[in-house]
């Protein structure tokens, strides 16, 4: 049989040239077979990957680990999106272990026979960034704890993969129901999510050049990018941030002012109560950090440190325990190289302990919640006592 027999092969014609859509699971051998035989029958001019340089630099260097400063993550507050991608390359790495194959080995697939045919690549998905951020922005606040508890449940969830589940991945049709049921669930990431990366990616593939173009992707964009072929695409636009709302700038701002306006209404009309009131404010702070950085196995000096700023940072916008907790426990842990690459091993709490590297983004992100609870439940309090 021919490979353009193949189900998982789409055939476009558009202006004169052949571009082949091949819809692929990212965890399948069959998946990896299947694209080395198309680009070696059809010999394309180009091969387009759903990757962008961020994920392609991932998936050719495998000492990328090596190159992450625990001291910048922090810093530069990038501790929640390490946490998301190491839940979702645990899941991805356990999946491809009950498969035997490497998450990503079908892009590794067309990157390497791309080469072997003399075809040019392009990397034709968008910046992982812009989906991140777009899909952070269309979501409400509901959502995002729900996704984040789903992160840290498939990061530390003990459960074995089911040969059922495996096969499941498999079939073309069961993903592109996976899809649509995703987008039932929450549909709110229907648009930046799927929707504008179809756009995206169909519009990259079409301006690729040569007059027959192979373009690898998953299984369950290749519906909607077929509906996107003639339509007209703005990627720069669907590549900008959108900027806060107005209740997301004003967020980081309430608690404090509210604190700060509490403790002025005491000083002005009650000057007696102002030091109880601080008090329980210190009190609720320090204790919700202290208790969820104590969770997280923190180093003795990091709990007591994080506890004692805490009261203090949460009238600061912009600054929370989570930074505090995970800067002075990295300054004590140091993570070493050993630490930065076995971030690739990662995938139960166990390991997420051991490793010294996310033994840090687990206190930064305990302290973050502590924190966060911490402040609500003292203006809370603060309130009830004025």
């Amino acid at each position: 049989m021919s490979a353009l027999e193949l189900d998982c092969v789409t055939h476009l014609g558009y202006e004169g040239r052949d571009i082949y859509l091949v819809g692929t699971a990212h965890v399948s051998q069959r998946s990896v077979d299947d694209v080395g035989r198309i680009i070696l029958e059809l010999r394309p001019d180009t091969v387009c990957v759903e990757l962008d340089a961020t994920r392609h630099q991932a998936l050719v260097d495998p000492k990328r680990w090596r190159k992450l400063d625990i001291f910048q993550v922090i810093t530069q507050r990038r501790v929640l999106f390490l946490l998301t991608s190491l839940a979702l390359s645990s899941y991805q790495r356990r999946l491809g272990e009950k498969l035997g194959v490497r998450p990503g080995a079908e892009m590794l697939a067309a990157i390497d026979h791309a080469e072997r045919v003399g075809a040019g690549l392009v990397l034709a998905d968008r910046d992982i960034q812009a989906t991140l951020k777009r899909s952070w922005a269309a979501i409400s606040v509901w959502d995002c704890l729900q996704l984040l508890g789903a992160a840290v449940g498939s990061l530390f969830a003990k459960g074995d993969i089911t040969q059922e589940q495996v096969e499941a991945l498999k079939d073309r049709d069961n993903i592109s129901e996976m899809v649509r049921e995703f987008a039932e669930v929450m549909p709110r990431l229907q648009r930046p999510l799927i929707d504008e990366r179809d756009r995206f990616l169909m519009s990259a593939i079409r301006e690729a050049p040569g007059r027959c173009v192979v373009a690898v992707v998953g299984a369950g964009h290749v519906g909607g990018m077929v509906k996107y072929l003639h339509a007209e695409v703005d990627r720069q636009a669907l590549s900008q941030i959108p900027p806060p709302s107005w209740l997301g700038r004003l967020a980081p701002w309430l608690i404090p002012v509210a604190a700060l306006a509490l403790f002025y209404r005491a000083y002005v009309t009650a000057a007696s109560e102002l030091g109880s009131m601080v008090i329980v404010w210190a009190l609720a702070n320090a204790v919700l950090v202290g208790a969820f950085t104590l969770a997280a196995r923190a180093k003795p000096l990091t709990l007591l440190l994080a506890a004692l700023a805490a009261p203090i940072v949460a009238l600061i916008p912009h600054v929370g325990a989570g930074t505090v907790a995970a800067l002075i426990e990295a300054w004590q842990r140091r993570p070493g190289v050993a630490d930065s690459e076995g971030l690739s091993q990662v995938s139960s709490l166990a390991d997420w302990l051991k490793n010294r590297f996310t033994r840090v983004l687990l206190v930064g992100l305990a302290a973050t919640v502590g924190g966060a609870l911490g402040a609500l439940l003292a203006v809370v309090l603060v309130f009830v006592w004025a």
